[in-house]
């Protein structure tokens, strides 16, 4: 017998004999184990590509609400002008009212007093006059014509009593 065929043989058959364990290795072991990590990695592919559509819809939501948030501040702005324009105007007018009720109070408080000082001058004249009349009087007035005076006063009191 031929030792050299038979190693030769040997070989070719432990090679063939390799192959197929490593075939069914593969098939058994290695290829489910890389369709798994492939099937992962897909999943985890797909979930990240659903997050970042998830995330781009979320900030074209939020780029709305922002937009719509700006035009609620233009809004609130113009809103805020009239507001306070119109709030000027009323202070302005209630201060303008108030200064005119204060004129007006104040000419009639002028008015009193001015009647109130011709009063007091007038008082003052007649007590100066008085002074005066009397004091003139008194020098003009001699004992004969103070007795005259009064029997002619006393005679015009008979006269109403009578």
């Amino acid at each position: 017998m031929n030792y050299q065929a038979i190693a030769e043989w040997s070989q070719v058959a432990s090679a063939l004999l390799f192959l197929a364990v490593l075939v069914w290795m593969w098939l058994k072991f290695i290829q489910p184990a890389v369709l798994a990590a492939q099937a992962a990695q897909n999943a985890r592919i797909n979930e990240a590509e659903r997050h970042r559509d998830e995330a781009k819809a979320a900030l074209e939501g939020l780029r709305g609400e922002i937009g719509q948030a700006q035009q609620d501040a233009v809004a609130i702005k113009d809103r805020l002008g009239a507001f306070v324009s119109a709030e000027r105007e009323a202070v302005l007018r209630e201060a303008r009212e108030a200064g005119e009720r204060a004129l007006r109070d104040a000419e009639g408080e002028l008015a009193r007093a001015r009647a109130a000082a011709r009063s007091q001058l007038r008082d003052e004249l007649l007590e100066k006059a008085l002074d005066l009349a009397r004091q003139t009087a008194a020098r003009r007035m001699d004992a004969a014509a103070d007795k005259k005076l009064a029997s002619s006063f006393v005679r015009s009191l008979e006269r109403s009593d009578g």
